[in-house]
């Protein structure tokens, strides 16, 4: 794709954050764009303000860690549009704790939002891209991609890990084919409400708020990200170069991702482990 004007976007987790931002960028660069979110309050608002600035956009209530629901957002777009050209498996959350005091019920949603959300919009939206023989999927990873330093985000940390190594097989696997198909990974750091995930989890999944332990390092992590963080608009100039230059890695703040692989390659060849965050 040399140019997006008049093609068709889909954002999971677009009511808010990164996933708004790439709707932004979308409807700027004249693609009709389908918003999907969880939450209903804040998808009704984003989709009215998007058609207020002149987009064609349709908004889908979808929890993608359900199958069903990924494929009735398929639908909706092809009856919106007719098609489907970019798809943006962005929707995550976060909750955690010790490892050994993470409930099942915790490991459960975050794998089913992050990794399963991930797996249902590829294997639900890439059958469409190849009909029309052209398409690309941007999956939202993270610096936790890369890098296992944060006391008490195991569940998210493996979820991410599992984002960066489906998108490369996918990609590769792709690429042989010989297909017009292709993949990014996006790592973004920015300022959004991923430390609030906890404000959609499910019923039976508790609350860490009060976590002595999750508190000071999701204090750390929005101190980071007032340092670190570049501005959402930024980030989605960055997806749509990459989408038009066939580029799989989206990496915001690459140095430090550079540093934290280099880290492991010498914990690989028998040096220490990095230094983690001590708690």
């Amino acid at each position: 794709m040399k140019s997006l004007s008049g093609r068709v976007a889909v954002v999971t987790g677009a009511a808010s954050g990164v996933g708004r931002g790439l709707v932004d960028r979308f409807a700027a660069e004249g693609m009709k764009v389908v918003l999907a979110d969880v939450e209903e309050g804040p998808l009704a608002a984003a989709v009215d303000e998007v058609r207020a600035g002149g987009a064609e956009a349709i908004g889908v209530r979808t929890d993608v860690r359900h199958e069903a629901e990924v494929q009735h957002l398929a639908e909706r777009t092809l009856e919106a549009f007719g098609a489907v050209h970019v798809l943006c498996n962005n929707a995550g959350v976060e909750t955690g704790a010790r490892f050994a005091d993470i409930p099942t019920a915790s490991w459960q949603w975050v794998l089913d939002v992050n990794v399963w959300g991930v797996i249902h919009g590829c294997r639900t939206f890439l059958p469409l891209m190849r009909q029309q023989g052209e398409g690309h999927i941007v999956n939202t990873g993270s610096g936790a991609s890369f890098s296992a330093s944060l006391p008490t985000f195991a569940p998210y940390i493996t979820s991410k890990f599992a984002v960066l190594g489906l998108s490369e097989s996918l990609d590769m696997e792709l690429r042989a084919g010989g297909e017009d198909i292709h993949v990014s990974l996006l790592a973004p750091i920015a300022r959004t409400r991923m430390t609030e995930s906890e404000r959609n989890r499910p019923r039976g999944v508790a609350a860490t708020d009060a976590d002595p332990d999750r508190v000071k390092v999701l204090d750390a992590i929005r101190a980071g990200n007032e340092v670190m963080a570049i501005e959402i608009p930024e980030i989605a100039g960055m997806v749509v170069d990459a989408i038009l230059a066939e580029r799989f890695y989206v990496v915001v703040g690459a140095e430090h991702t550079v540093t934290a692989l280099e880290e492991r390659i010498a914990w690989i060849r028998g040096g220490p482990a990095a230094e983690q965050l001590a708690l």
